[in-house]
């Protein structure tokens, strides 16, 4: 495997910590974290999304979902064995998992269920109010060819009747 060095890319730069971090953990991936339990990421609304997992085995109480830092920890405990079970063959993984997703910028987790083995994780973007752009009025001062408030078509309207 490879190892980057993205040094020079973050030395004049401020504020990109959280850029760092995610292509750090996305280059320490490896193949065997990649592939349980099987995971789906869906966009399901303009700020909406959900991450399903099949967690097959897996009750409500065998699973914590964390979020931190901008990163969705979800995690699977392992139940202890039967030791009276005999298996001939073992398709059904029941071991223990980690899996961690990266969220955006004020992407939130609002809720999570557990039906038929399927895990749902909600997430929506909740941009706080203080960020999303807003309009501004321009009033107008005084000055015959300033427009401010005075709605376009009825100001076109007055010009043409002059």
């Amino acid at each position: 495997m490879r190892t980057y060095d993205l040094s020079p890319l973050f030395r004049s730069t401020v504020g990109f910590d959280h850029l760092t971090r995610a292509l750090d953990a996305a280059l320490q991936l490896n193949d065997n974290a990649l592939s349980y339990p099987p995971y789906n990421i869906e966009k399901v609304g303009e700020d909406a999304y959900r991450v399903s997992m099949a967690v097959a085995g897996f009750g409500a109480d065998d699973i914590e979902i964390i979020t931190q830092e901008g990163v969705l920890v979800v995690k699977g405990k392992a139940r202890p064995e039967d030791e009276k079970t005999t298996y001939l063959y073992r398709g059904i993984a029941a071991r223990a998992f980690e899996r961690r997703f990266q969220l955006a910028d004020y992407i939130r987790a609002t809720g999570a269920r557990l039906e038929n083995g399927m895990l749902s994780v909600e997430l929506a973007r909740q941009v706080p109010e203080a960020l999303k752009p807003r309009r501004i009025d321009i009033t107008a001062v005084g000055t015959a060819g300033t427009v401010g408030t005075v709605d376009r078509a009825r100001l076109t309207e007055q010009k043409a009747a002059a």
